[in-house]
Formats: C-alpha cells, structure tokens, sequence
C-alpha cells in the first residue's frame, strides 16, 4: 500500500478573485513506502504548493491526502500527528534556527512530541551524525556557522523526528556545489540506512538523476508524467522541449542520436553512459563508430 495517496487534488490561490491562480489540477499520485522521490517542474507548476499539502500545512479545497491509507483532515485526531510522521524542510531553513545551541535545535521537534530526555538526546545524536555533526559541537550556537553547516543542522531538526516521509524543498538553494553535494549525499545515506520515504524538490535534473528511484514531472499544475527514474529519460528529448534543464550527459547522447548514431538516449549518468556506449560498441562490432 501506498505510504501518501494524493487524490483528485484541486487547489486555487486566491479563489474568486480576479487574480485567482490554479496551482494543482486534479493531481493523482501514489508515493510508495521506502522510495526516494525526485520533483521537477518549471517554476509555478505547482511542486512547493504540491507538498505543503502532503503533512497539511495547506488545506485541500478539492480532494485528499491520505497517509497510511487514512485522510490527513478527517481520519487523525491531530494534524501535529501527521507533521511528526510527515517532515518537511522548507527552502533556506537554516532561516528556521533559533536556540542557543546546536543541541537545542535539534531537539526541538523530537521534544515537541513528548518524548523523554534520554530519547530525545538519542534521536539528537543520531540526526547529527546522518548530517555530519560532530558530537562535540553540538554545544555551539548554530549561527557561528557557514550558511551549508547551518543547513544541516535544520534537516537534522527534522530527521531527529523520525518521520515515515521527508520531504525537502530544494534544500541545496543558493549552495556551491561541493556543499549541495555533500547535503544530498547524506540524504541519500539517510534514505538507504532507514529505508525510509524521501522526497526531494529540484530544479537541478542532475541532482535527480543521481539520487531519485522515481521522478515525477510537474507541469501546469498537473502530473505530466511519475515513472523510475530510467523511463522518465527515456523522454528526455520532450523534457528538453519542455525547457527542464536535462543533465549535460543526457544532451551528449541525445546530440549523438541527431548526428545519425542508433543509440538509446535514456542516459542521466555516468556510469550509465558507459554501460550504453558498450552496448553499442557491441552491436555495432566493436567498429570504430562506437
């Protein structure tokens, strides 16, 4: 069973007015338990308003949003329950920071939920250490640190919690690109230690490419496609069209099939870039076109 059904999810900013805006259109959506979900979209598709809803920090005005096959709206005795098991990391939220310490931060969600100091200093410990903070600092303040460090330390407010499904709305904004790799790398260990659900807003296909099993495309406020992440390249051409910014391997294979080469353009990274030209060097012969 699907860990968040979206279901015929309709939402209007500033309905009945003369300025009023669709931003979702009846979306329908199955997010599978244990899955890394890559987002893209241009922007104004929809993408951050599709995932205010997803642990109701927005209201649906048509539609639902089910968690554990339950309506977050009607079938939960607290929204906050839903928040616990449904993180979100806002853009820039090192801007979320507040305490004295780095400790502090950390343990604010885990404390909100009622739990007891020896767990919420476990859960701390444990949320640090995903995110590369050592023990020993955590009795500093958050804001002797760089803008990445203090980036790291608001996910791991939000990974202390424990939630079944994380989602981060381009968590790596404004960052270079040693510090956008070093965040999504340890999302994606994050992910594969605890098996659980992620979600992942990007404007960067690159990024989506090398970390999401799935990737759902948004356009206009509607689901234009939600595949693996292998069959959403293979329409890379038509997301090209689209204006989505396709990874720089992608735009190789994609040039080499205009030049004339009979060869899948399905590619969106390295590795499998070589697995595809050793393919064809196969077929063709090992002849010098490969």
């Amino acid at each position: 069973m699907a860990i968040l059904k979206i279901e015929n999810l309709s939402y209007t900013y500033n309905e009945g007015l003369p300025g009023a805006t669709k931003a979702l259109d009846n979306v329908n959506l199955e997010i599978e338990e244990g899955t890394f979900v890559g987002v893209i979209g241009h922007t104004g598709c929809g993408k951050s308003t599709l995932i205010s809803h997803l642990n109701g920090l927005t209201k649906p005005q048509q539609g639902a949003i089910y968690l554990d096959g339950k309506n977050i709206w009607t079938e939960y005795d607290n929204i906050r329950d839903v928040r616990f098991n449904v993180g979100l990391v806002f853009q820039y939220p090192e801007y979320q920071l507040f305490e004295e310490t780095i400790y502090k931060d950390i343990a604010f969600g885990p404390k909100n939920m009622g739990l007891s100091d020896e767990e919420v200093d476990k859960r701390v410990k444990m949320a640090a250490k995903f995110v590369g903070i050592p023990e020993y600092a955590l009795e500093g303040s958050p804001f002797d640190l760089s803008g990445g460090q203090k980036r790291r330390v608001a996910i791991a407010g939000i990974i202390a919690m424990q939630p079944r499904v994380l989602v981060l709305d381009e968590p790596c904004a404004g960052l270079d690109p040693e510090g956008r790799e070093l965040i999504l790398s340890q999302v994606k260990n994050y992910h594969q230690t605890t098996g659980g659900t992620v979600i992942l807003v990007s404007h960067s296909m690159e990024d989506i490419a090398n970390y999401a099993d799935k990737v759902l495309v948004m356009e206009n406020g509607t689901v234009y496609n939600y595949a693996n992440t292998e069959e959403i390249f293979q329409d890379a051409e038509n997301l090209s069209k689209m204006g989505l910014g396709i990874p720089d391997i992608t735009k190789v294979f994609l040039k080499l099939k205009e030049m004339g080469l009979d060869i899948d353009t399905d590619v969106y990274t390295i590795p499998y870039a070589v697995k595809t030209l050793l393919k064809y060097k196969e077929k063709n012969g090992g002849g010098h076109n490969a």
